[in-house]
């Protein structure tokens, strides 16, 4: 009897001293889950702290990039409405000429001067007065070894008009850029009456034009420049017939 009685407590005491030992391993086992899980959690946590800061600066030249693409379309579009407003001009009025011109001797921007006369000296000093103007245009979009007009509140070379109108997106403080009601009032329509705006903040479209001259053989004709005064080095184009 006294066998049995020492077996069972053996048994018991083999029992309790097991499950110890089985609680023990779920305590370590949850301890080492919670270890890993905080280890973890920090880790990923440095991770996206990291991903984060340089992400960002990813994500704003992506977002730069875009809105320099967007510019670039846009002027793409001046352009092109520009040339076929120069093609109808031309049918109708027996020249072509831009918006803004009068006629396609008379300049849009840029310091005055005059183109009308056709006669031998006259055509001669027209190509002078329009060559003054076409390197004035062309030091603002650093193509002469300057640095060019950069930024919309420096002043730039050459005097330069609204697309759309001053009163349609352009900042405030924006250099050299003048308004021209008859001048938008002949683009304006030309897409639809919706002015196209820069999407850079201190973005705004302007252009100029070089004057035309001469007549017969000894005629040439004018030339268009459309810039984002964003930064005209950057964002511009040309168009001559």
């Amino acid at each position: 009897m006294l066998s049995c009685g020492s077996d069972q407590i053996k048994k018991t005491l083999k029992k309790e001293i097991k499950m110890k030992q089985t609680l023990k391993t779920i305590i370590r086992n949850v301890k080492s889950i919670k270890g890993n899980s905080l280890a973890e959690f920090a880790t990923t946590t440095a991770l996206m702290a990291t991903l984060a800061a340089t992400a960002a600066p990813k994500l704003s030249e992506m977002s730069e990039g875009t809105k320099a693409e967007k510019s670039r379309n846009e002027i793409d579009k001046i352009i092109k409405q520009a040339g076929s407003f120069y093609q109808d001009k031309a049918d109708e009025e027996g020249r072509g000429r831009f918006p803004g011109q009068s006629k396609f001797n008379k300049q849009v921007g840029g310091s005055s001067y005059d183109n009308s006369d056709a006669s031998s000296g006259g055509t001669s000093a027209a190509l002078t007065n329009s060559l003054t103007h076409n390197n004035e245009i062309l030091m603002d979009l650093g193509l002469n070894g300057t640095d060019g007009w950069q930024k919309y509140s420096v002043s730039p070379v050459n005097s330069w008009i609204s697309v759309f109108g001053t009163s349609n997106g352009m900042a405030s403080g924006t250099q050299g850029v003048a308004n021209c009601s008859e001048c938008s009032d002949e683009w304006l329509p030309m897409f639809g009456d919706e002015p196209l705006e820069s999407k850079f903040q201190d973005g705004h479209y302007a252009y100029s034009v070089v004057a035309g001259g001469g007549s017969g053989d000894d005629v040439f004709p004018p030339v268009l420049y459309v810039v984002d005064v964003e930064n005209a080095v950057d964002f511009n184009s040309v168009l001559e017939p």
